[in-house]
């Protein structure tokens, strides 16, 4: 199969990689130069520019970061255009479900199909090709799809058939992940405080009932000075931005996440929203006037 790709991230990078690996034809696309060239290296075809990408391909992944950049790459660098009569985009970024609905009614009637498809799962979860993906859309889309999502995840959901469940899925799944980043830097803070070792505290949460993704994975960077950048902390103001707005929109309270979103916003605000999100404890730091001694 012929694929377009755009977005080769820390997640979309490796996620292409597998694609290519599986045998099928990709072209890849990325405004950085040397996301580009390294997807080259791993045997990808790099396109010219982001319309570029589609040419002579029958499906066009997404992986950007939100709508604006989805909707920038379909319909004003032209890639919609390009495309075929009766291809497939598939929107793999974070995006408000009215963004996704918009977005497959607009292809719609240019003749195009779309299947709304978030993943989850972080660069380990793309380069083990282990993402959880949560896709919604017509049947017609999702048969054509099913290839390359079992490529790219080892749980593939379909929420429905109407555009912007995925989407909603995703927002769900962002209130926790925030949520569990931001509470886990909390409990380190209050380990630290009362003079636990910080290392040998989340040891221990590991261990037992109070373990959880997040506090493995983030929990260790937090301790570093300088952890690679997986996910920004802004990834999370704009996310837990989006999970605030759905629950405005449904009437329902979430204190959980309005209360994370003050500590990634107040991490922000320190100047910290390019770093990787576990710099949310800097904002815990600041608030308790506790600093942690950090490795490297």
């Amino acid at each position: 199969m012929k694929i377009g790709f755009v977005g080769l991230g820390a997640m979309g990078l490796p996620m292409a990689v597998n694609l290519v690996r599986a045998g099928h034809e990709v072209r890849g696309a990325d405004l950085n130069e040397r996301a580009v060239a390294a997807f080259a290296e791993a045997g990808g075809h790099p396109a010219r520019d982001l319309a570029d990408a589609v040419v002579g391909c029958n499906v066009l992944l997404l992986m950007v970061v939100n709508a604006d950049q989805a909707e920038a790459v379909l319909f004003e660098a032209g890639a919609a255009e390009t495309l075929p009569k009766g291809a497939l985009v598939i929107a793999s970024c974070t995006q408000a479900p009215s963004r996704a609905r918009a977005t497959a009614e607009r292809l719609d009637r240019m003749g195009l199909k779309f299947l709304d498809a978030p993943v989850s799962g972080g660069a380990v979860g793309a380069e083990a090709g282990s993402l959880t993906i949560m896709a919604s859309g017509s049947a017609e889309a999702f048969a054509i799809a099913r290839p390359i999502l079992d490529i790219l995840g080892g749980n593939v959901y379909k929420l429905g058939n109407e555009p912007g469940l995925g989407s909603m899925m995703k927002t769900v799944n962002q209130l926790m992940c925030g949520a569990h980043i931001a509470v886990a830097a909390e409990a380190t803070q209050l380990a630290a405080k009362a003079g636990i070792d910080p290392a040998l505290a989340q040891e221990v949460l590991m261990s037992g009932a109070a373990a959880s993704w997040m506090l493995g994975n983030r929990g260790p960077r937090m301790l570093q000075a300088e952890p690679p950048v997986t996910s920004a902390v802004d990834i999370f103001v704009k996310d837990l931005g989006l999970v605030l707005d759905a629950g405005k929109e449904a009437r329902v309270g979430l204190p959980m996440a309005a209360a994370a979103m003050q500590m990634f916003l107040a991490a922000s605000g320190q100047g910290l929203g390019r770093r990787d999100d576990s710099h949310v404890i800097r904002a815990y730091e600041v608030l308790n006037g506790v600093e942690i001694t950090r490795k490297g």
